[in-house]
């Protein structure tokens, strides 16, 4: 069966917007129309870059299109995804899905009643350090996380729950197969007159204990995530793409790939105690979303991350920064 490319545009064309441009003007099977942006100048700059086309309105660039890319400012979201979803079309939306759960769960009834696919970007489930981990049988009972940035003005339209911390509670909630029990957080201004650093401790019904620490005021960036479970410890550096495993095992020839080995004794029990780093797989992570979203829309592959997922993220992001607020307060 040939399937034709999936005619795509993007709206949006700031930092993030451009690689959206770029990697879709490289994807075969894509076949990138053109782009919108609020900034004309802007648009025909990046258009005239990939060699594709600067749309006057977003009206006219979705009567040209199958699917959409939006990476505007998340308060823009909700209007942009809904007028593209009306227009029949399917849409990858860069995280947060969108301002309010409200909105959220609007878009996602819209999407359903018009049958358009809706994928959110949350980058970070493609990170290759964390794909690593897909060897393994991860039954997380606690899960540490830290993401610390220096400060840069993009981003600081949002709480820095969720500028940075949604990432990890998308990776979380990927991890942990739970509903959540209780949610505690505390968190500051700094910088800002919003949050720009904030500590969340989530307690899922299956007894698995999540803490995050986010922070946009530190000196050095740091993306860091330590896993514990029965027999098993992972730490994995998403910013190095570095993943180290510690198991306990009965046999060490079982695990030929282990790099070091240390025997243990328990309870008159002899086990062994193996170091491993698994291959990390490289690759665009931008590229490989856009990609999958790409074969969602022409049902070869299913999203990464679902429009629910997205939907899911944002409500215990917004939980958590309803705490911090109302502690605050």
């Amino acid at each position: 069966m040939i399937i034709n490319p999936i005619k795509v545009g993007v709206v949006g064309v700031g930092h993030l917007g451009q690689h959206h441009v770029k990697h879709y003007a490289s994807i075969k099977e894509a076949d990138l129309i053109g782009l919108f942006d609020i900034d004309p100048s802007q648009a025909k700059k990046v258009a005239k870059q990939y060699n594709s086309c600067a749309f006057s309105s977003l009206a006219s660039l979705l009567k040209q299109v199958d699917a959409v890319s939006i990476v505007t400012p998340t308060v823009h979201h909700a209007v942009i995804a809904g007028e593209c979803i009306l227009a029949g079309k399917h849409i990858f939306i860069e995280k947060p899905i969108t301002k309010t759960l409200s909105e959220a769960d609007k878009l996602l009834a819209l999407a359903r009643k018009q049958g358009a696919l809706v994928q959110v970007g949350h980058i970070e489930r493609l990170n290759p350090a964390l794909r690593a981990l897909q060897p393994y049988q991860i039954q997380p009972k606690f899960v540490e996380i830290q993401r610390l940035a220096p400060y840069r003005t993009r981003g600081t339209d949002v709480p820095v729950v969720l500028d940075l911390m949604i990432h990890d509670i998308d990776i979380i909630l990927s991890l942990i197969d739970s509903p959540v029990k209780t949610i505690r957080a505390s968190g500051l201004s700094i910088l800002t007159d919003s949050v720009d650093i904030a500590h969340a401790r989530i307690r899922f019904e299956n007894g698995t204990v999540a803490s995050m620490v986010s922070s946009r005021v530190a000196k050095d960036k740091v993306r860091k995530l330590k896993l514990f479970q029965r027999e098993l410890y992972a730490t994995i550096d998403l910013l190095l793409g570095l993943t180290e495993i510690y198991k306990i095992v009965d046999k060490v020839e079982d695990h030929p790939q282990a790099l070091e080995t240390a025997p243990f004794e328990y309870n008159s029990r002899q086990r062994h105690i193996i170091y491993d780093k698994p291959p990390i797989k490289g690759g665009d992570a931008l590229e490989m979303e856009l990609k999958n979203f790409i074969r969602s829309v022409q049902g070869k592959e299913l999203p990464i991350v679902s429009g629910l997922a997205g939907r899911d993220a944002l409500d215990i992001a917004l939980q958590i920064q309803e705490i911090i607020i109302r502690d605050i307060d």
